[in-house]
């Protein structure tokens, strides 16, 4: 199997950016693109050129570093599936394969296919950790949850960060990831002082590095955590719950 990439190539922030395409021959269908990054930057190194910048690390669809732009949708062709688990079955053989990094205002490019995140770090700084002793650990049974509260919980804790969300979104919005944050924290009786103070503290942080929620929808195509559009409703909901609410 034999793809074109066409990939953005860029030195640094500053620097301008350009496409260059590769001819990539010997892939599979079963692999992904990111082993079909890894031979060709095997091939760049051993010719004595440059590799392509991509970022990544567990390579099983949990870290959320992979996330790259594929023919100008975040992640790939295959809906809610991260780019390491993108494979190339889903391309015809000879096809032209556009990769850029993650489209954002919020999200400045590094070197070629990487980009700065730290604009969703900032938010679970801001509101996305609860305040408990730490003293010694407590029974496990010792705070009662039942199964359909900590299930709705792992539903939303299940977000992995990558970013794609904000990618998608018209306006360059993060409601679905911090969404997904304040409705986990709020269904879970730890930390439950401090949740008007967490959705304050959420909220302006969204307001000033993220745009509006364009109400498009586009960011639960591409979640490959399968997070619902219920996340990006908790937004608005925990903020009007703030104005009234003294409890944090």
């Amino acid at each position: 199997m034999k793809l074109t990439l066409r990939i953005h190539r860029q030195d640094g922030p500053s620097a301008p950016a350009r496409t260059v395409s590769y001819e990539v021959e010997g892939l599979a269908p079963q692999m992904s693109l990111l082993d079909a990054l890894d031979l060709l930057n095997t091939r760049l190194v051993e010719s004595g050129d440059d590799p392509v910048s991509v970022e990544s690390d567990c390579r099983e669809g949990i870290c959320g570093a992979c996330g790259i732009t594929v023919d100008g949708r975040p992640h790939g062709p295959q809906a809610n599936t991260p780019t390491c688990h993108q494979r190339l079955g889903a391309f015809a053989d000879g096809a032209t394969v556009t990769l850029e990094p993650l489209r954002s205002g919020a999200f400045p490019v590094v070197r070629d296919l990487v980009v700065d995140r730290s604009a969703l770090d900032r938010i679970i700084a801001a509101g996305g950790h609860v305040g408990l002793d730490a003293g010694t650990a407590p029974d496990a049974d010792s705070v009662p949850i039942t199964a359909g509260v900590a299930e709705a919980a792992l539903d939303m804790a299940a977000c992995i960060g990558c970013g794609a969300c904000v990618a998608a979104c018209p306006n360059g919005a993060a409601h679905l990831f911090a969404g997904a944050k304040l409705t986990h924290l709020a269904l879970l009786p730890h930390g439950s002082l401090e949740r008007s103070t967490r959705a304050r503290a959420v909220s302006r942080r969204l307001d000033e590095e993220f745009g509006p929620c364009s109400l498009y929808g586009a960011c639960a195509q591409v979640c490959p955590a399968h997070i619902s559009l219920t996340a990006v409703a908790a937004v608005p909901k925990q903020r009007l719950r703030a104005l009234f609410r003294r409890d944090g």
